[in-house]
């Protein structure tokens, strides 16, 4: 099939996992016109057979797969990501794997080489920088100024019962590693490269092994200064999901949760409201400043932005987007730097986290 049919009737790919995150996919890939889902790729039998009765096109493994699909969105547990990407890049497909882009930076970065090595698109799941916000706030930045620093505040009480599973008491599974790297990708994608990190924990108010609570500061590449909060035990209304509504299961309150300052200014995101000069002069601490109410976005579902981005890169086509296998990599590396950091109790560059490292 050539890429001019691909236009006409849509990218043929497939979902590799049908869990939570993989049932999200498949719903998007369903609704968009860019795209065709061929199959669902589902090991585990009796979820298979749930799926199949609901009409979706579920197979057992990726040897079943049409041989018309041309891209694939792997959904799989962690520890799968490496073998599962590697098996779509060999069959000739583009990918889209969701974060982590595999257990290990090693295993990270073997999946980069394979797919510059076969010229194939290989993009990682940070779909927080599809949102019409997160572009705008990108490009609304040069309008503060010299990037001074960002602060920013995660805090969102997960319910008790959330602990209930056995593993999500486990080392590996607070927010520093689960939640943190969302927060990594998208200050990279807004500010840029971060290249060094300072992490403090904290597991003092649920007093379970894995933290609870995380204190970062972080230097970024053109000398800005940043620090972060994140917590799963403090009641608040301020976290990306909060602010910008997108996840249906957590509270929204519209509240900003990043601030950041240069010097011309400062944005608060995700409302995108400006500080900036009022009048002539210098800007300096006697004068007030003139506040711009941010624009005014229709909401939209991130996922199937992504979706739609991927299709039309498959298709011929350029993004500055999509969180590509590098970027991917970085934000992975980093978040791993923070807990080497807490580990150690010491500042921690991205270059000294080794290749097999989990961060736990």
């Amino acid at each position: 099939m050539g890429r001019e049919e691909d236009a006409m009737t849509g990218l043929p790919l497939c979902v590799v996992g049908a869990g939570s995150i993989g049932q999200r996919h498949i719903e998007v890939a369903g609704l968009s016109e860019m795209t065709e889902l061929v199959a669902v790729v589902e090991p585990h039998a009796p979820l298979r057979e749930a799926l199949a009765a609901q009409g979706l096109p579920m197979v057992a493994t990726l040897d079943e797969v049409p041989e018309k699909v041309r891209a694939a969105i792997v959904a799989t547990p962690t520890q799968d990501h490496h073998a599962s990407t590697l098996a779509c890049l060999s069959r000739g497909w583009a990918v889209i794997a969701e974060k982590p882009l595999a257990g290990t930076l090693d295993a990270a970065r073997a999946l980069g080489d394979a797919s510059a090595a076969a010229g194939l698109p290989l993009f990682t799941g940070h779909h927080r920088r599809c949102h019409p916000f997160s572009i705008a706030g990108r490009a609304a930045l040069s309008g503060i100024g010299d990037l001074v620093g960002v602060q920013g505040l995660w805090s969102l009480r997960k319910h008790d019962s959330y602990y209930d599973a056995p593993w999500r008491r486990m080392p590996g599974a607070g927010p520093l590693l689960t939640n943190m790297t969302h927060e990594i990708d998208l200050l990279r994608f807004l500010i840029g490269e971060m290249t060094e990190v300072t992490a403090l924990l904290s597991s003092a108010r649920r007093g379970f092994e894995i933290e609870d609570t995380a204190a970062l500061a972080f230097r970024f590449g053109d000398g800005a200064l940043g620090s972060f909060l994140i917590s799963d035990a403090g009641a608040s209304p301020w976290s990306f999901e909060s602010g910008s509504f997108e996840n249906p299961a957590i509270a929204g309150s519209g509240e900003d949760y990043l601030r950041v300052t240069g010097t011309e200014g400062a944005l608060a995101f995700p409302s995108l409201t400006r500080w900036g000069r009022s009048g002539p002069g210098e800007i300096e601490w006697s004068k007030p400043l003139a506040r711009t109410d941010g624009p005014r976005f229709d909401p939209i579902d991130p996922l199937l932005a992504q979706i739609e981005r991927f299709a039309a890169v498959v298709a011929g086509g350029e993004d500055d987007v999509l969180c590509t296998a590098a970027d991917g990599i970085a934000a992975m590396e980093m978040t791993l730097a923070c807990a080497l950091s807490a580990r150690d109790g010491r500042p921690v560059t991205p270059r000294e986290v080794p290749g097999d490292y989990t961060g736990v």
